[in-house]
């Protein structure tokens, strides 16, 4: 399937009542195990199973850079990208194999669609161009819906 490219909010788009089954949110992920800044400080306050899971498999330089770590709860699943270790600047032939990895195990999961939250600012930052012709590659090799959020955008709440 090809790559869905789209801005909105990701935990949003997760918890999704409306679209019931099997669902997977992914992201960039530092191989230390650190969670304590954007998306990832996000996923370590909702599920703080996943963030002590991710820790003890990162304890011990076990996790590296291209690997993918999964984990899941019910019908969602949370892929972990290893994408850089602490201030090593991430390599795009590591983004492509942790991603490839990922498709993989959500079609061995029976996971329909993969949210993969944007990356790449601060020490993380790939070059945007590559991240998304890589984005396209693997969307286009795998029955599995990839969908890229490349802008956060809050959803509108009605007021009383």
């Amino acid at each position: 399937m090809p790559a869905t490219f789209v801005k909105g909010d990701i935990f949003d788009e997760a918890s999704d009542a409306s679209r019931p089954g099997r669902r997977a949110i992914a992201f960039g992920a530092d191989c230390t195990g650190a969670m304590g800044a954007g998306v990832a400080a996000a996923i370590k306050k909702q599920w703080p199973a996943f963030a002590e899971a991710y820790a003890a498999r990162c304890a011990g330089n076990k996790m590296q850079p291209g690997d993918v770590f999964a984990w899941s709860e019910g019908d969602l699943f949370v892929y972990a990208l290893g994408l850089h270790r602490g201030d090593i600047k991430p390599k795009i032939s590591h983004f492509e194999r942790a991603l490839r990895a990922a498709v993989e195990r959500a079609a061995h999961d029976q996971v329909p669609r993969v949210l993969l939250a944007r990356f790449g600012a601060g020490k993380a930052a790939m070059d945007r161009l590559r991240v998304k012709r890589v984005l396209t590659e693997v969307g286009a090799s795998t029955p599995v819906d990839v969908v890229f959020f490349e802008q956060f955008v809050r959803k509108a709440t009605a007021t009383a």
